[in-house]
């Protein structure tokens, strides 16, 4: 099930809601165990904080569309599109099951070790279920990456959002979202500065 006006909300509150939903492509699907929200010009660990660019108009559009882009110089990276159109607030894909294509998500993601970390991270999780950058913009109602809507919320828990650089990481962010005990979610790592990587580049969420 798809349910546009559900996304329509801040990413804080859509974001908990998108746990246990499944995000599907091709022959695979992704349970989400994992996620972080984004919230546009209200957020400095958010791609949208300082205004529309041609790399981040997709997050500026309607809700239920994917956002794609390409960190750390080698790692693709999905989300979730969320609130009214003009507000850029997005939910990044963090963690999650393969629950359908084991097999081909295993071809992808040779240095796994094991099938719970398949798609255990954002670029794991893109790399598992074959999303590129070409993908973005994507409208997760008509594919081809979809959204199922989980039937009810799960249980969660929050903290702060994994590996975000300056003013947007840390306790006062409690934006990143899990389903307790699941052996899929990733584990958290503040962030670590790096030398000649600008705050924007080495920010992982939307």
């Amino acid at each position: 099930m798809f349910d546009r006006s559900l996304l329509e909300q801040s990413a804080t509150e859509v974001a908990p809601r998108l746990l246990g939903s499944v995000v599907r492509h091709g022959e695979v699907a992704v349970r989400l165990t994992e996620l972080e929200a984004y919230l546009g010009h209200l957020d400095p660990g958010s791609h949208a904080f300082r205004g529309q660019t041609p790399r981040n108009a997709v997050m500026f559009g309607r809700a239920g569309h994917l956002y794609t882009y390409f960190t750390y110089g080698m790692h693709v990276c999905a989300n979730i599109v969320c609130g009214q159109v003009g507000t850029a607030t997005a939910v990044l894909l963090r963690a999650g099951e393969v629950v359908e294509g084991v097999e081909l998500a295993r071809l992808r993601r040779t240095t796994s070790r094991k099938d719970t970390d398949l798609a255990q991270g954002p670029a794991r999780l893109a790399v598992a279920l074959g999303i590129t950058l070409e993908h973005g913009g994507s409208d997760l109602a008509a594919g081809p990456v979809r959204l199922e809507l989980a039937d009810t919320p799960s249980v969660f828990e929050t903290g702060p959002r994994t590996g975000v650089a300056g003013p947007g990481g840390g306790s006062e962010y409690p934006w990143r979202y899990w389903i307790p005990g699941d052996p899929t979610v990733s584990p958290y790592k503040a962030h670590t500065p790096k030398r000649r990587v600008s705050a924007v580049a080495a920010t992982p969420g939307a």
